[in-house]
């Protein structure tokens, strides 16, 4: 039987029955277990569908039963290379002493640039870091039918704090709601409910508290719609308004460093790099660009995935300002100011597979520890700036690139 005729492999009816069959195992991948064997059957499927084979995704050190709450329809675990830089010396209200931190990445150069930059800091005598400010939030939109609604509603809600903290904080053992500031934008009201959320990210914990305010405004109150989150919180995205902070950990760290030792590790000196951020300055600012820093994302990509951030968040820790300035005596102070910095050092995937160990290797496992972890991750990318400034102002970072981030086997 011809294959284009009806009846034929290739007929609407038996490409449907073939579906059909398909489809029949298709409650096995969408079903929730997390045990090995479920994972495994699910991954069995997988490889039969795609036809291809997942023997690398399958040799997965992580318990199955140790993903849930983590990922669902699990098939293994992917496996990325994980290097180490340092050393580097951090002098911080939290963060004291020398630490070798932990990248993991693809973007061969990445962790021999970010240990150069470590050396320079540590025999400058340490990075400086503090955090200054320490919260999160949501902005839930309340839309009325006139501005004389939304007004009335915007002026009533600082008068009920009180309640709606009394509300939030008994949905978490964790959160405090530190206060409540809304907005009046033509007939909607922005909301923002700001909270202390110890040392979780603390997103999950800030949309369930916000929500029990929000059903006793709804309670008092009678808008047309409302949204929990109206995105000006500026969850994982890019926006101006975190540089003022309120969304994470905002923290600034920096670095003094000699004229001689700039020369020395760096390769470059000074002037030019002071001629390096003037001129950059201005190209962020022609490009429209949210803040100033050379790869705040390279160095937050690399110790999210080590040590079980949440990734999606370096879009808005990423936004920040970076300065290079040449002193009077011939140094260098530099320095970084991360306004928006979200990290954790419990919950989520703090607890997942290798990244109780790389928190671990920072003394920044558990309670305590986030405010630690976010001075210790400021230096770092205090570092990482350096080195990349060094790079592109003497001109070394294409040949760096081509001598540490090929693959391929070494030349002789």
């Amino acid at each position: 039987m011809s294959a284009d005729r009806p009846g034929g492999d290739h007929s609407p009816r038996n490409r449907a029955e073939r579906e059909r069959d398909r489809l029949a195992l298709v409650p096995r991948f969408h079903g929730q277990g997390y045990e090995d064997t479920e994972i495994a059957a699910r991954r069995a499927w997988l490889e039969q569908v795609a036809g291809c084979e997942l023997p690398t995704v399958g040799a997965s050190a992580i318990p199955g039963p140790a993903m849930r709450g983590n990922v669902e329809n699990p098939i293994g675990a992917a496996q990325v290379p994980l290097g180490v830089a340092g050393p580097l010396l951090v002098r911080g209200e939290h963060a004291q002493g020398t630490f070798y931190v932990p990248l993991a990445t693809t973007e061969g150069a990445l962790v021999r640039s970010y240990e150069r930059g470590m050396v320079a800091v540590t025999r400058a005598g340490g990075a400086e870091a503090r955090v200054l400010q320490d919260e999160n939030r949501a902005t839930p939109v309340f839309s009325f039918d006139s501005l004389a609604e939304a007004t009335d509603f915007a002026r009533a809600v600082p008068a009920l704090e009180a309640e709606l903290r009394r509300v939030a904080e008994a949905t978490t053992r964790h959160g405090k709601l530190l206060r409540v500031e809304p907005r009046v934008v033509g007939r909607d009201v922005l909301v923002s409910f700001a909270f202390s959320t110890g040392d979780a990210s603390g997103m999950n914990l800030v949309g369930r508290a916000t929500d029990a305010a929000c059903q006793l405004l709804l309670a008092r109150f009678t808008p047309r719609h409302w949204l929990l989150m109206s995105g000006a919180e500026g969850e994982k995205r890019a926006a101006a308004s975190l540089l003022a902070g309120g969304k994470g950990k905002s923290v600034v760290a920096s670095v003094r460093l000699p004229e001689a030792l700039v020369r020395s590790v760096l390769g470059v000196e000074v002037s030019a790099l002071a001629a390096l951020w003037h001129r950059t300055v201005v190209a962020h600012l022609e490009s429209g660009a949210v803040g100033h820093n050379g790869h705040y994302a390279n160095g937050l990509a690399a110790i999210y995935i080590a040590c079980g951030q949440d990734v999606a968040n370096i879009v808005n820790a990423a936004v920040g300002v970076s300065t290079l300035e040449a002193e009077a005596d011939g140094s260098l102070c530099a320095s970084v100011h991360l306004p928006s910095l979200t990290v954790a050092t419990v919950g989520g995937g703090t607890r997942v597979g290798t990244a109780p160990e790389c928190l671990r290797l920072l003394g920044c496992e558990g309670d305590g520890k986030a405010v630690k972890l976010a001075e210790i991750i400021a230096a770092t990318l205090l570092a990482g700036e350096l080195s990349f400034s060094a790079a592109l102002a003497a001109g070394h970072h294409a040949a760096a690139h081509e001598r540490y981030g090929r693959n391929r086997p070494t030349e002789p």
